[in-house]
């Protein structure tokens, strides 16, 4: 028998992108042909999404390691890498994506609902990409930027319109079994649900979802017996019914204290789709078919209809006010999907604002700090082995406004600057102009030893070589004897 996995913890690890190349275009007559060095391809994404015909997570919990690929090098001849494969997650309706803080990411809610929980790396640029006016032959490429890593807390929380809630052997299976075709475990001892069940259920020309839970004990909301696990279960629920047992034989228990109890558990557990008792809330007593019982319903109703509950005598074995009960239901259901706002499918825009630089400069330590999108994600695409790569790194930088910044914070040169995991020597470009004596020009040549050799015969070496082909043998005797 498959096991019922409501809750798991998944990491996920999104595929690196691709390092670019620097290569340069090499044929006859053509040694330096200019650069022709492709773009690295793109890291996968790792996605989830609802499918209908899955309704555990029982995969994840077996498999909680899962990555998408990795893109590919690029190469010359201006080829690009492949992308990396993407890995789409089929996931229950009613999943909650929960971050490493406990923070809600996304309710996937309604079949297809799709989430990106993990983004690939940019792949690097070849030096192809890289030429320009001023840089006409790159001997440098970016490199692929690494894909997210993160672990997540995936939470099912069923999809239902009305949740029974009560004590163990309460009746609620029973009544969930009286009311829908679901046939849940029914038995006479307490505990016998021990995981949600599902029923639809038809009213007229109403139908609504109930879901039943374990049953619930005092202590539930802080872990005691199952209902802690299982309270999640019924957050989506736009109504609550309270099942109550009129023919218990255990000693001080009655429906009202059992109402109280339960009422004082959901009014205790923290959820994170609202507060459990904002909800509608019926009553039904169940078991009304023994007599002692249906005294004691009869008793009990007066009390609990003076709070303000809608209260229903039933009897799941000979269906007694069932129909009511289940008219009542489809009424509340009905009335709370009409009050739902209808979504806006309307596009949403978010423009950046205009004194939105894309980075912040804040003293740190013994230097300063720069945090931004632009220069944090420069930084990992910047090969520090390669000196021409370094310097296209402070153009950039310069061209945002991040040495500006600096200068006008008061960082002197020398000063320590740390952006991502990197930690420079602020090194101005107006220092090195007055140390030159000449405008600064950080466009020089790179360190690629393709770049710097040079195996093209000059035109004085051709001539000396034909000459020395042409020259006969007694030519060079001559030139000997002289």
């Amino acid at each position: 028998m498959a096991s019922f996995i409501d809750r798991v913890v998944l990491h996920v690890r999104a595929g690196n992108g691709g390092h670019g190349v620097a290569s340069i275009h090499r044929e006859k007559f053509k040694p330096l042909g200019g650069p022709d060095g492709g773009n690295g391809g793109r890291g996968g994404d790792v996605a989830l999404i609802v499918d209908r015909n899955v309704h555990t997570l029982l995969d994840f919990h077996h498999h909680p390691h899962q990555r998408a690929g990795n893109g590919k090098q690029g190469a010359g001849s201006n080829r690009n890498g492949a992308d990396g494969g993407d890995i789409v997650l089929s996931v229950p309706d009613g999943t909650v994506v929960l971050g490493e803080d406990g923070e809600v990411l996304v309710d996937l809610a309604g079949v297809g609902a799709r989430f990106v929980v993990a983004h690939g790396g940019r792949g690097g640029l070849g030096n192809a990409a890289l030429a320009s006016p001023r840089r006409r032959a790159p001997g440098f490429a970016l490199l692929g930027e690494p894909g997210e890593e993160r672990d997540l807390v995936l939470e099912l929380k069923s999809v239902a319109d009305v949740g029974l809630v009560g004590f163990p052997s309460a009746g609620k299976s029973s009544l969930i079994a009286a009311l829908s075709a679901a046939r849940p475990k029914i038995a006479d001892y307490p505990f016998t649900t021990l995981v949600p069940n599902l029923g639809v259920v038809s009213a007229g020309d109403s139908t609504f979802t109930m879901a039943d839970v374990p049953g619930l004990i005092p202590g539930a909301a802080e872990g005691k017996g199952l209902g802690l696990d299982f309270l999640r279960h019924i957050e989506r629920c736009a109504v609550l019914l309270h099942v109550l047992d009129c023919a218990t034989l255990e000693p001080g228990r009655d429906p009202v204290s059992d109402l109280d109890a339960i009422e004082a558990e959901l009014a205790h557990y923290e959820g994170t789709l609202g507060d459990l008792l904002d909800r509608p809330r019926l009553v039904a007593l169940n078991k009304v078919d023994v007599p002692e019982a249906a005294d004691l319903a009869a008793l009990v109703r007066p009390d609990l209809e003076k709070r303000g509950l809608r209260v229903f005598e039933v009897s799941a074995v000979s269906r007694a006010g069932l129909r009511e009960l289940a008219f009542a239901l489809a009424g509340e259901v009905e009335a709370d999907r009409a009050a739902r706002p209808v979504p806006d499918a309307r596009p949403v825009l978010r423009p950046v604002p205009v004194d939105d630089a894309g980075f912040t400069v804040k003293p740190g330590g013994e230097g300063f700090i720069v945090r931004g999108a632009k220069p944090e994600r420069w930084v990992r695409q910047t090969d520090f082995t390669n000196d021409e790569a370094v310097g296209f790194l402070a153009d950039r930088l310069a061209r945002l406004g991040v040495e500006e910044e600096l200068t006008r914070l008061g960082a002197e040169r020398g000063a320590a600057v740390t952006i991502g995991a990197v930690t420079f020597d602020f090194e101005p470009a107006s220092a090195l102009a007055d140390e030159l004596d000449a405008e600064y020009r950080p466009t020089r040549r790179g360190t690629d030893a393709r770049l710097e050799r040079d195996d093209r015969v000059r035109a004085d070496e051709r001539r000396a070589a034909k000459r020395a082909r042409r020259q006969r043998p007694e030519d060079e005797a001559e030139d000997a004897d002289a």
